[in-house]
């Protein structure tokens, strides 16, 4: 479980072929100093187990639905991921529940600025947009925030200075995916709703 709130980002170094065919994630970041083998790492909010550890370098095991899934697979060398480790019982809950399972990804269609903040427009499918409401609570890439707009294709977001410099977001463009949570409750319901119950 993870709370939205990015503890801070990691730079990409590649895929490696792991064992019977499966694929490795390497990533380097400080964070990792501060995790042991078996621990769950987000990465882009795509909750991952750390494989093997050497100073900042950690490796993830990925599976092909992971790579399916999310947007992980898009990953350059060099490029910003979003990392949080899981929560602890003594943890602020200052953004919302997460749970690192991603749901699907959604476009980027626009990241505008309007003043010192930014508005981050996304592209998603019918079946996620059904669970995404205003000001409702959403995880893109990991980092928790609230909904300004849902339209009939796509939904709004403000972006604060702080989440563009601290998280991958800032250097979003248009055509890039992303990944998205929507809220665990808002699934529920809407499987509730759907079976009559």
């Amino acid at each position: 479980m993870f709370t939205g709130l990015v503890e801070s980002t990691g730079r990409f170094l590649g895929f490696a072929p792991g064992p019977e065919g499966s694929t490795l994630l390497r990533c380097a970041a400080p964070l990792y100093r501060e995790t042991a083998v078996g621990d769950s790492v987000a990465h882009n909010g795509c909750c991952l187990t750390v494989a093997r550890l050497e100073g900042e370098t950690a490796e993830f095991h990925l599976l092909a639905e992971t790579l399916r899934c999310t947007n992980l697979g898009d990953l350059r060398p060099g490029d910003r991921v979003n990392l949080e480790r899981s929560l602890l019982p003594t943890t602020r809950l200052g953004g919302h529940f997460v749970t690192g399972h991603v749901d699907a990804t959604g476009t980027v269609r626009k990241l505008e600025p309007r003043g010192g903040d930014r508005l981050l427009e996304v592209a998603a499918a019918p079946e996620i947009l059904r669970h995404i409401v205003p000001k409702g609570c959403l995880a893109v890439d990991g980092v928790s925030l609230t909904v300004a707009e849902v339209g009939a294709e796509a939904f709004t977001l403000w972006l604060i200075p702080h989440t563009l410099e601290a998280t991958n977001l800032g250097g979003r463009r248009a055509g890039d995916r992303v990944n998205l949570e929507t809220d665990l409750l808002a699934k529920y319901a809407a499987k509730l709703l759907a079976t009559g119950r």
